[in-house]
């Protein structure tokens, strides 16, 4: 009795051929990147950050002041310390 080998194979889905990843820098049509919306990202950030700010000064000044002083002594710690 002849056992049908064949049809308990698994098949090959990938035609017989391996797909490699792509080498760096062809996925320029890729839909799942996005591109160019960096910049929007710093200004929604930017936004809401002085949002923020104009919501606390409305309630407290001392705190705006705070905030604001905290946030200038950051940028300008940073640079000093990036440019070192």
């Amino acid at each position: 009795m002849a056992l049908p080998t064949r049809e308990l194979q698994p098949k090959n889905q990938y035609g017989g051929t391996i797909r490699e990843t792509p080498p760096p820098g062809t996925t320029q049509n890729d839909p799942l990147i996005a591109k160019g919306l960096q910049k929007d990202q710093y200004f929604g950030i930017l936004g809401l950050a002085i949002a923020l700010i104009a919501v606390i000064g409305f309630f407290s000044r001392r705190v705006e002041y705070a905030i604001l002083f905290a946030v200038v002594l950051s940028v300008i710690l940073i640079t000093f310390f990036l440019t070192l």
